[in-house]
């Protein structure tokens, strides 16, 4: 009896999601911005970049708030905070549970139209928000990032994301900018870097904020924004809007470094298998056999551990097809893959870029 009910409840499921997240499109607005920075022991950086964000949002001219999720942190952040920031709405872990769970809680907070989603490292510029606020000017915008340059230089560590398929692969690891950048352009972007993300809060929170079984970190912020091209809504980057990022340099041990990886490859797996279509995914798992006896051959064993954890999260990696699914009801079709990568590539093909 139970399967019998099985896909009538997921169906079910599916349609609440989906008529519940258009709803939230249409409530009412509420025009200002809310900063939402995740902190882990950013003691010594949130001394450092809270009074340029307070001066950045001082000169957009608009209402606004600064939420800090903290991720339980050990260090006295949170004592700082209600010392020197009272103005601060800060939301605590009671454990430590990685990005995607830590700003989502503020994300779910946050009460104005715009949302930066900002990390603890990066500085803002004073006039940061003003060369962002007209790409909301259009309807199907889901965000923009602005260009990320070094803390103590003007080198560019991130630019708009270039997209671009090995194999049956696609890659998270590009940039590019136009060479003749001018105030008018509009450049795509195939994700928001976390790092400094503004986004349209309705949307964002349609889409169910950051996928969770992304936790600790890394890839969330590219998936978030593959969903929102495939839904049609569109990312970009701002050339003119500067932010500074602060490289902290830490020793790490070898198992924190094949740690890392292991989360970093695993994310990519999750990332592709959620969003390729059934014949990429083929070919993609295909393609994993070759990388995978590479890898192995060359002493890199965290990959297996990569794919084994990969392969026990097929129940979690389910889920979020199928939340994903449930958004796009069944007079809305989505974009595929291939077809968001195809359309920022034609619009970059018009320009001169320089890739990096």
């Amino acid at each position: 009896m139970a399967d019998l009910k099985s896909p009538f409840l997921i169906f079910f499921k599916s349609s609440i999601r989906y008529f519940a997240a258009i709803l939230f499109l249409y409530v009412v607005s509420k025009p200002g911005i809310s900063v939402i920075i995740p902190n882990y022991n950013g003691k010594h950086l949130l001394k450092q970049v809270l009074p340029a964000i307070f001066i950045a949002l001082q000169n957009a001219g608009l209402p606004n708030e600064l939420i800090i999720s903290d991720d339980a942190s050990i260090d006295d952040s949170i004592f700082f905070l209600q010392s020197h920031y009272p103005q601060v709405k800060l939301i605590c872990n009671k454990e430590n549970r990685g990005f995607s769970p830590t700003i989502n809680k503020g994300i779910f907070v946050a009460q104005y139209d715009y949302v930066l989603l900002l990390n603890s490292d990066v500085k803002l510029s004073p006039d940061y928000f003003q060369p962002l606020l007209r790409y909301f000017e259009r309807e199907d915008t889901f965000g923009v990032m602005g260009r990320i340059v070094g803390w103590q230089n003007e080198i560019i560590q991130d630019a708009a994301k270039y997209p671009s398929f090995h194999g049956a692969k696609l890659k998270t690891s590009g940039n590019y900018y136009f060479t003749q950048a001018t105030e008018k352009d509009w450049t795509f972007s195939m994700y928001l870097s976390g790092a400094n993300a503004f986004v349209d809060r309705k949307k964002l929170v349609a889409l169910g904020g950051f996928d969770e079984i992304f936790a600790p970190f890394y890839v969330e912020d590219f998936e978030l924004s593959l969903r929102a091209w495939r839904l049609g809504w569109k990312c970009y980057y701002e050339h003119f809007s500067i932010c500074k990022h602060h490289e902290s340099i830490t020793i790490k041990s070898s198992n924190q470094e094949e740690y890392i990886k292991t989360i970093y490859y695993r994310n990519k797996m999750f990332m592709h298998a959620i969003h390729l279509s059934s014949k990429q995914l083929i070919n993609w798992y295909l393609q994993l056999i070759p990388e995978t006896l590479i890898r192995i051959v060359t002493g890199r064993f965290y990959y297996l551990q990569s794919l084994k954890m990969f392969f026990n999260s097929r129940n979690k990696i389910a889920e979020s097809k199928e939340k994903f699914n449930a958004l796009t009801g069944p007079a809305n079709p989505t974009l595929t893959v291939t077809e968001v990568v195809a359309m920022i590539c034609e619009k970059i093909k018009m320009k001169d870029v320089k890739r990096f």
